[in-house]
C-alpha cells in the first residue's frame, strides 16, 4: 500500500463514508441533523456522503409516516443502513458434517443448512458437499449468489493466509489443499479461511461465553485437541498459523498418544475416530469402569495441554468446547491444575455456543471483512497482520 497522508482525498472520502455509515448502522433511522451531531462533520459533507451511499445501495431514505407528516408539516428526511443490501456466509467444514449460516450485513442469521459427510470422504467429495449445502441454502431463502459480499470458512488444520491448508490430518486429502482457491471458484466474493478452533474463539468472543474478555483461550476438545486465542481482543495465529496446536504436545514424549489414552482394552484404538470416542464416553456414562478410566486419562491429558497454553499466554478466560462440553467433570480438574501452576489462574467456563461455535466464528470472519471495507479504517479482530 502506498503512503497515505492527511491530504489524500480518497482517504478522506473513505473516512467520512465509514463514519457516516457507522452512525447509520447504530441507529434504526437517522436524520441529517443527527448525523452531523454524532459524526462532527459539516452538514454539506454529510449530505454528500449520504447521497453517495444511497447511490451505492447501502443506504435508503425512510419514508415518513402519514400521521407524522400531518402533525409536524414536512418532517426531516430520515435514512437507514440497508442490512439487506448484501449477505454473508459462514461455513464449517468438519469430519462428519458441513454447516452453513446465512446472514444479512448486520450478522443477523437468516437461515442455516447442514448435511452429513463421511469422515473418510476425499477432499473433492467434501467440497462438493459444501457447494450442495450452500446451493440449498440460497435456493431456500431466495438469496441470489451475487448478493454474497463475503464467505467465511472454518476447517481443522493449520491454515495459511491465502487459505491453503498447510497441515490438516483430521480430514483426508486436506494437507496442502488450496482450500481458499478451490472455494473462490464457487463465489464471486472474498473467501476467508480459518482454523476451526480460532473461529470458535472468535465466536465465543462475539456472542458466547467470552463477550466481556479480550484475552481468552478457546479449547476445542476433540480427537486432537486444538485451541484458539485472542490477545488484546485480536485473534492470535502465531508466525506460521500454528498457535494453539496443543494436540501435538504428546510428540514431546511426555504424554501418551490419544489412541492409548482412550483405549479400554489395553491396546491402542484403531482407527481412532469420533465414533470410537463417543462409544467410550457413552460407556463411561453408563458406569463402565474401564471407560471411566479412559475418560479420566483424556481429561488429565486435556488439563495438561491447556495448562501449557495458559502458562504461555496468561489469559483472563479459558472456554472449553467440543466433546468436553458434555463432561461434567472437566471444569473441576482443570481449575485445580491451573491453580497449581499459574500465579493467577484464569476463569474456566464451558462454551455457550456449543456445536454452533465454529460456524458462527466463520460467519464472524465474513462480517469482519465487510466491516473492514465499510466501517473500519484500522484492522478488525480477525484481520491478518
Amino acid at each position: 500500500m502506498g503512503r497515505l497522508t492527511g491530504g489524500d482525498p480518497s482517504l478522506l472520502r473513505r473516512i467520512n463514508s465509514a463514519v457516516v455509515l457507522d452512525a447509520l448502522r447504530a441507529a434504526d433511522a437517522a436524520t441529517l441533523t443527527h448525523l452531523v451531531q454524532v459524526t462532527g462533520l459539516s452538514r454539506p459533507t454529510v449530505e454528500g456522503v449520504v447521497e453517495g451511499l444511497i447511490e451505492s445501495g447501502l443506504v435508503v431514505e425512510v419514508p415518513a409516516e402519514e400521521g407524522e407528516a400531518r402533525r409536524q408539516g414536512r418532517p426531516a428526511r430520515r435514512f437507514r443502513f440497508r442490512t439487506e443490501a448484501g449477505h454473508l456466509l459462514g461455513i464449517e467444514i468438519g469430519p462428519h458434517r458441513i454447516v452453513a449460516l446465512l446472514s444479512d450485513l448486520s450478522g443477523r442469521v437468516l437461515d442455516t443448512a447442514q448435511r452429513t459427510v463421511e469422515e473418510g470422504a476425499p477432499a473433492d467429495e467434501r467440497l462438493d458437499r459444501v457447494r450442495a449445502v450452500v446451493a440449498d441454502l440460497l435456493r431456500r431463502t431466495g438469496v441470489p449468489r451475487r448478493s454474497l459480499r463475503a464467505v467465511g470458512v472454518a476447517s481443522p488444520g493449520i491454515v495459511e493466509a491465502d487459505g491453503t491448508v498447510r497441515l490438516g490430518t483430521a480430514l483426508p486429502g486436506w494437507t496442502g489443499l488450496p482450500l481458499g482457491d478451490r472455494l473462490r471458484r464457487s463465489f464471486r466474493c472474498p473467501v476467508l479461511v480459518e482454523n476451526d478452533a480460532n473461529a470458535a474463539a472468535v465466536a465465543e468472543h462475539w456472542q458466547g461465553a467470552a463477550t466481556g474478555s479480550d484475552d481468552l483461550v478457546f479449547v476445542l476438545a476433540g480427537l486432537s485437541p486444538g485451541a484458539g486465542a485472542l490477545i488484546g481482543g485480536r485473534l492470535h495465529r502465531g508466525f506460521g498459523g500454528a498457535a494453539g496446536e496443543i494436540g501435538a504436545l504428546h510428540l514431546l514424549g511426555r504424554e501418551a498418544t490419544p489412541e492409548t489414552l482412550l483405549s479400554t482394552t489395553g491396546k491402542p484404538l484403531h482407527p481412532l475416530d469420533e465414533a470410537q470416542v463417543a462409544a467410550v464416553f457413552a460407556a463411561a456414562g453408563q458406569g463402565d469402569a474401564r471407560a471411566r478410566d479412559a475418560v479420566d486419562r483424556f481429561i488429565r491429558r486435556l488439563v495438561h495441554d491447556v495448562a501449557a497454553l495458559v502458562l504461555a499466554l496468561d489469559p483472563e478466560l479459558v472456554v472449553i468446547g467440543g466433546w468436553a462440553t458434555g463432561l461434567a467433570g472437566v471444569l473441576g480438574p482443570l481449575r485445580g491444575e491451573l491453580a497449581r501452576y499459574c500465579l493467577r489462574p484464569p476463569r474456566v467456563v464451558l462454551s455457550q455456543l456449543g456445536e454452533a461455535a465454529v460456524a458462527t466464528g466463520a460467519l464472524r470472519l465474513a462480517l469482519d471483512h465487510v466491516e473492514g471495507e465499510l466501517f473500519a479504517v484500522e484492522g478488525t479482530v480477525t484481520a491478518r497482520r
